[in-house]
């Protein structure tokens, strides 16, 4: 015999099906996993290319401290319960190799996304590909402006102030303190040097005072040394001297200009301001050069007991013993490696490349442990810049004095 429904068992039934339609999906049913190439209900694989050999091989150490922090976040369970593959091939700063590598990280190893990569040449040469592919580029280790285009390239993103940003705040740097500066400039000859470049004469030259530009000199990565350029820009008359170089050649000018017995007030570029280029430079060569920051530095100092250096040392007193502790290009790659495991903690259950995307242009208020506090990412959907508040600093000749008040661009 069959039983008549209650009128409790019908509300309830009412109430179930009412709910149904009208509560988002996770309070009926657990949401539906989402995976693209790279992700499973076990893995995510990402990678990033970066010179671990060649002229810009003291980089390197981005991709030694990206594996072991996703090393130690393995052992630790991973992210939300999937270990985390990373691959950090070498392109050796160039652009055929990184073009090489790039493929193999997509079409090979199918990763889920890269992240951290270097160079604004070699990721100006896997730009277009990874946009037509659909693949994400992220918290690349160059400020060209060219990344911030998500109109047209929206699967790129820069993970630097943008290099126009910095040019611009030391260009009114100059005019506030040389207003009659006579500039002499080297800069790397490539995009990477046009881009701090141009920004930073057209301050000067929409300023319309008496400070100029009379000499500029460029450099080759593959070059042995930038001593004839240092030579001939010290000859110059210039009283300012604009330092557009990374890696070696920061710290060879730095030395050169020291020896050379030249004294101009000194601009340095901020992804040439870690501690382990200005030791090979000498510290008391580097006194009183001005930059700008947005970081804190790694080991001892101001910072040491910092939670965000601090849990570096941790790290790289662990899994990296070989890297010195004031080693700030590894502090950098720390902060990255934290970064993108936010963006993939983000993503939950659903690892799209879409969603990858989605999470990390929406990280605008995300405070990476590299971050100087008050500075976080600004990232919005319509507008890539990684960061928009920036501070200027001088070296005293052990550390960076960082000014009180942050400047806003």
């Amino acid at each position: 015999m069959t039983k008549n429904p209650s009128r409790r068992d019908v509300s309830a039934a009412a109430l179930a099906t009412i709910a149904a339609s009208v509560l988002p999906a996770p309070y009926v049913r657990a949401a539906e996993k989402k995976y693209d190439p790279g992700a499973s209900d076990t893995e995510i694989k990402i990678g990033q290319t970066v010179p671990h050999s060649g002229p810009g091989s003291l980089y390197g150490v981005l991709g030694r401290v990206g594996e072991a922090y996703f090393q130690m976040l393995n052992e630790g369970g991973g992210i939300n319960g999937r270990k985390i593959t990373f691959l950090t091939l070498d392109d050796a700063y160039s652009a055929p190799k990184c073009v090489e590598a790039t493929r193999r990280l997509v079409e090979q190893e199918e990763v889920l996304a890269l992240y951290g990569s270097l160079g604004t040449a070699p990721q100006t040469a896997v730009h277009k590909y990874l946009n037509a592919k659909g693949v994400p580029q992220l918290l690349l280790n160059t400020g060209a402006s060219k990344w911030n285009n998500p109109k047209e390239f929206k699967w790129t993103m820069a993970g630097l102030p943008l290099y126009p940003t910095e040019a611009r705040i030391l260009a009114k740097h100059v005019l506030a303190v040389k207003p009659n500066a006579r500039i002499g400039i080297l800069y790397q000859n490539d995009d990477f040097g046009r881009d701090f470049l141009a920004p930073f004469k057209k301050v000067l030259a929409d300023a319309g005072g008496t400070a100029q530009v009379i000499m500029e000199q460029t450099y080759d990565l593959t070059d042995p040394t930038v001593d004839s350029q240092l030579i001939n820009l010290s000859k110059s008359g210039a009283d300012v001297f604009y330092n557009i170089s990374t890696g070696k050649a920061s710290s060879q000018s730095i030395r050169k200009v020291a020896e050379l017995g030249w004294k101009p007030l000194q601009l340095l570029s901020a992804g040439s301001t870690g501690k382990s280029i200005l030791s090979a430079a000498g510290f008391e060569n580097a006194k009183d050069i001005v930059s700008i920051s947005y970081a804190k530095d790694a080991g001892p100092g101001r910072w040491e007991k910092d939670p965000g250096p601090t849990a570096f040392e941790e790290l790289r007193k662990k899994y990296l013993p070989t890297i010195t502790p004031d080693n700030t290009i590894a502090y950098a790659g720390y902060g990255q490696a934290v970064t993108m495991g936010e963006i993939l903690r983000r993503c939950g259950d659903e690892l799209t490349r879409a969603n990858v995307l989605k999470q990390a242009s929406n990280l605008n208020g995300f405070h990476s442990p590299f971050f100087l506090d008050g500075v976080s990412y600004s990232y919005t959907p319509d507008d890539y810049t990684p960061m928009k508040t920036l501070f200027t600093q001088v070296f005293n000749g052990k550390d960076w004095d960082v000014s009180d008040k942050p400047v806003v661009e």
